[in-house]
């Protein structure tokens, strides 16, 4: 993608990465975690703004920094680099809102083509996945990388 991104600062087994966004809501700082579940072979991609008194995640509030875009970019920036480290791996990922899930498909729609040539994309619909098509609307997606 050749899309303005902001820097990542990671730890170095590259599955927490942080970055700031910049714009009229000031500085806001943004974490992205790759967490394990029961499937060691499976990771969940959870992002979010950061919460600076316990460090977490906070994927409820709306931060409407004008710079989606540049978050989006930020976040597949992360995503590559976490599957440079892990490549033998599945991410998935869902919104913690139906319309959050939404912008997730949008994100993904606007770059498919760049993206496809790097990843299989699967679109969850109740408890099935299926190849990611434009138009269709899903619960969650599903990708492991091309290798």
């Amino acid at each position: 993608m050749k899309v303005e991104k902001y820097q990542l600062k990671s730890e170095s087994s590259l599955t927490t990465f942080e970055f700031i966004s910049e714009g009229p809501k000031g500085l806001i700082r943004k974490r992205i975690e790759f967490q394990t579940t029961t499937d060691p072979r499976l990771f969940n991609l959870a992002f979010g703004d950061k919460n600076l008194t316990t460090g977490e995640i906070d994927d409820q509030v709306i931060s409407n920094n004008a710079d989606s875009e540049k978050v989006l970019a930020t976040v597949i920036g992360a995503v590559y680099a976490f599957f440079d480290q892990h490549p033998d791996t599945f991410v998935y990922a869902k919104g913690s809102t139906k319309a959050r899930t939404r912008l997730y498909r949008m994100g993904i729609s606007r770059y498919l083509e760049e993206m496809r040539r790097d990843f299989y994309l699967y679109g969850q619909a109740g408890e099935d996945f299926f190849p990611f098509q434009l138009g269709t609307e899903y619960d969650g997606f599903l990708t492991p990388r091309k290798i």
